[in-house]
């Protein structure tokens, strides 16, 4: 991946949010701090402008749900068209992708997949939490996740707060906690994908970040520590 500049479309955005959350627009909080479900916007309609207040939304909100929308009915290249405006796109160093668009990371399960069972043979729960490719040297700030296809129950994902779980620290320990560095592996996944006769895209990446890191946009401080190294995802 080549480095690069960017500034984040968030800061730009007008936090009356007069096209996204227009007339008839509905939202709805699922938690106080993280988690939105919106309808009644067709965000492929937006205009920059209106993209602007999405990523400002996004920030604030942390994770923002979106009903009906027609992503799936676009050709490809036009989605990634519209992620590019936030910033350049990931490339999966282990995933699957569409033949021609290396930036689309499939996340499938076939039927007949039993990997859960070999999964469970060595555990009691299914909790596992991690952070998206944190390895990167400049890792993704904003995700996309479209949902075509799911069983009726089940599979549940969560998504954690970092912001909130910063908040939650003592003054000491945040005191102690800054200027601290830790390290991001990508070497298990790539490993983890040979072992799966997977896709290996490139030499898998080692880097160091802060602990605590600093939102562009709203400013908050988060908690950046990986317990575990693991979609189109925009770059930030």
């Amino acid at each position: 991946m080549k480095p690069f500049e960017i500034r984040d479309h968030g800061l730009d955005a007008d936090t009356s949010y007069p096209e996204l959350l227009g007339e008839g627009v509905t939202q709805t909080h699922l938690t106080p701090t993280i988690g939105t479900e919106i309808s009644g916007v067709q965000l492929s309609k937006l205009s920059n402008a209106g993209k602007d207040q999405l990523a400002r939304f996004v920030a604030e909100r942390k994770v923002v749900a979106f009903r009906d929308q027609d992503f799936a009915d676009l050709p490809i290249n036009e989605a990634l068209d519209y992620g590019r405006y936030f910033g350049p796109l990931h490339i999966h160093p282990t995933s699957g992708a569409p033949e021609g668009f290396d930036e689309v990371h499939l996340v499938h399960r076939g039927a007949g997949d039993s990997t859960v069972d070999q999964y469970f043979s060595t555990r009691t729960s299914s909790v596992a939490w991690h952070s998206d490719v944190s390895y990167e040297l400049q890792p993704p700030g904003t995700t996309f996740l479209y949902i075509l296809d799911v069983p009726e129950v089940g599979g549940d994902t969560l998504f954690a707060n970092q912001v909130e779980a910063y908040n939650r620290l003592s003054d000491g320990f945040k005191q102690r906690l800054h200027g601290l560095k830790a390290t991001h592996s990508g070497v298990e996944q790539v490993e983890a994908s040979k072992r799966k006769n997977g896709a290996i895209r490139r030499v898998p990446v080692i880097s160091e970040h802060p602990v605590v890191r600093t939102h562009p946009v709203t400013g908050e401080k988060a908690l950046y520590v990986n317990p575990q190294c693991e979609p189109f995802s925009s770059t930030h």
